[in-house]
């Protein structure tokens, strides 16, 4: 009706995209649970899914998810021994550590990947592909505005 607002008019840009980022990462974590993958800590699926995407260094990934290097490499120490990782000295630089998927991970990566495409096409039946185009210029765009006054970021 005109004159009504829906309910998320009403709340705080930043409070909705947390809850729309729990809906992403409620389904990876079912998806990874079901596949035997339960043990992937926090932001592991991301580490693992940032490798897999583009093969991304680690500098680069740990930078983006905004966490200590300290924290970054305890994460990625339990992903290696957890069977999700490799880690290996750079044939080209000794002193430099290569990380790369094991199998376990490039599989658990594959479940992250499946269930990401299936909430975007959830989403996309639900609003239409437009509006998620629309969606994704939006959070374009505020990611831009945050590296105008925060430096680069993914």
């Amino acid at each position: 009706m005109p004159g009504e607002r829906d309910w998320f008019d009403e709340v705080a840009f930043p409070a909705l995209l947390r809850a729309a980022r729990r809906t992403y990462g409620s389904a990876v974590r079912e998806a990874l649970a079901d596949a035997g993958c339960d043990d992937v800590p926090r932001n592991g699926s991301y580490v693992l899914a940032a490798i897999a995407r583009a093969g991304a260094p680690l500098s680069q990934i740990i930078q983006e998810l905004g966490v200590s290097k300290q924290a970054a490499g305890q994460l990625v120490d339990t992903l290696v021994a957890r069977g999700y990782l490799d880690r290996a000295a750079d044939p080209a630089d000794r002193r430099r550590l290569t990380i790369t998927l094991t199998p376990r991970g490039r599989a658990a990566a594959e479940v992250i990947r499946a269930a990401v495409g299936q909430v975007d096409d959830d989403l996309a039946r639900r609003v239409g592909p437009e509006y998620v185009a629309h969606a994704r210029a939006t959070l374009a765009a505020l990611i831009d505005a945050g590296h105008d006054t925060e430096g680069p970021g993914p």
